[in-house]
């Protein structure tokens, strides 16, 4: 197909969306191999707007990135007659839909520049994106998505799920205390998933140098949370109960996610680095929704095999940490390990302490990047042993103020990444070394 350069858009594509014209609202739902849940995820997307936004025009795109299971026709075929309860009773307006190949490197990012590129075309004024295996969503989430960008003059919201204590555990325990302690906002799920956000933003979105970079792999929902954030748009989140996904054991094998994802972090922290230094402090941001307790589905994890791994890096990598690690943190991990069963803990402040110093390494690349983060997933693996054994006989409640008392220690020690950060011996030093 011949491309659109501009947008990355398809002529074809063009050709239909000239046809539509304009929308007020896109809401975008990238999918890969999901023809067993993305009818019901569609339905729902149509019903929200048909009950919440009947006024307001608006379309349904699907941003697919070369299913082999039908799932592009199971959006097509959607049916869209809702129950009678959920739409108000005036006219309303026909929401159309779009199923359309993406193009670019796998990841969501190519998805969502598809979805971003259709919304600016058509002069959206607020996008929507929802994923397309989600069982747990409802109509209400378009309006809770939407309706603050629309009528709020807001420009970024974030989803705030209620999740099982062991699920998103790389949020937890790094990307929400990291985001938080040195970009100012309280965003519970920066890596959510499910957002929403102006016309201007994703218009803004497409004029990054991201879009072929593996920040458009994984680590593209951090870094449109960053960006918002340290670029100065409104943010806010809204709460959308539970999120009843493909949720996985933290234990399994996530090493590409997670290095990804953290990876993506430390190089937005270099990116912004001029922001974070100047940031004094932290608050929330605004919420939407009304919190209510839902039922959250187990998740089993393998604690064993976790301490197993943080016991084995710490033995096999032990000359590589000990190349980039300040003495007292590297000498910090051998009694962690020699601990078993129940006792076996990784401490807050060491934890932020690896944190911040793994992320200056990463910053003087003291270590080629991609074996840094490789080396970070043992010692994560440790800490979520160490976090599962502590909250095992905890509530919810009693987890989120937990979560809490980690972000207190990242924000308190943010001098601690300020002096690693800045230290110009260690920048000559890991020149001379790389060199």
């Amino acid at each position: 197909m011949k491309e659109n350069v501009q947008n990355n858009l398809s002529s074809e594509l063009l050709t239909r969306l000239n046809e539509i014209g304009e929308a007020e609202i896109v809401v975008g739902i990238p999918s890969y191999n999901n023809a067993r849940t993305i009818g019901h995820v569609v339905r729902a997307v149509n019903a929200g707007l048909a009950k919440y936004f009947p006024e307001r025009k608006s379309l349904i795109v699907n941003s697919d990135g070369g299913s082999n299971d039908g799932t592009r026709e199971a959006v097509l075929r959607a049916e869209l007659d809702v129950d009678s309860v959920l739409l108000v009773s005036h006219p309303v307006r026909l929401v159309s839909r779009i199923s359309t190949p993406y193009h670019g490197i796998p990841g969501k990012g190519s998805a969502f520049r598809t979805i971003f590129a259709v919304a600016k075309h058509l002069n959206a004024k607020a996008c929507v994106v929802v994923h397309s295996d989600l069982r747990s969503i409802t109509p209400q989430w378009v309006e809770l998505l939407a309706k603050p960008i629309l009528e709020r003059d807001l420009d970024y919201i974030a989803p705030y799920y209620l999740r099982h204590k062991y699920d998103g555990t790389i949020t937890n325990s790094i990307i929400y205390p990291i985001t938080r302690s040195l970009f100012g906002k309280h965003v519970r799920q920066p890596i959510g998933g499910e957002f929403g956000l102006s016309g201007r933003l994703a218009a803004h979105y497409l004029e990054k140098e991201v879009w072929g970079t593996d920040v458009a792999r994984f680590g593209i929902d951090i870094w449109m949370t960053v960006t918002a954030i340290a670029e100065g748009f409104r943010v806010a989140q809204s709460y959308l109960g539970a999120k009843l996904h493909d949720a996985k054991d933290p234990g399994s094998d996530l090493t590409s996610m997670f290095r990804q994802v953290v990876g993506s972090v430390f190089g937005l922290m270099e990116t912004y680095s001029s922001v974070w230094q100047a940031v004094n402090g932290s608050q929330p941001v605004p919420m939407f929704g009304f919190p209510f307790e839902v039922g959250v589905e187990p998740i089993s994890v393998n604690v064993e095999r976790m301490i197993k791994t943080y016991r084995q890096g710490v033995s096999d990598l032990r000359e590589i940490f000990q190349d980039f690690l300040s003495p007292q943190t590297f000498q910090a991990l051998t009694p962690c390990a020699e601990r078993s069963g129940e006792d076996f803990r990784i401490p807050d402040l060491l934890w932020v302490h690896l944190i911040y110093e793994f992320a200056a390494a990463y910053h003087h690349k003291a270590l080629d990047r991609d074996h840094l983060m490789q080396s970070l997933v043992p010692l994560y693996l440790g800490r979520t042993a160490s976090f599962v054994l502590e909250v095992r006989e905890s509530s919810a409640s009693e987890v989120e103020q937990r979560i809490e008392k980690l972000c207190n220690v990242f924000e308190a020690e943010r001098p601690y990444l300020h002096h690693h950060w800045n230290d110009r011996s260690r920048k000559e030093k890991d020149y001379a070394r790389t060199n």
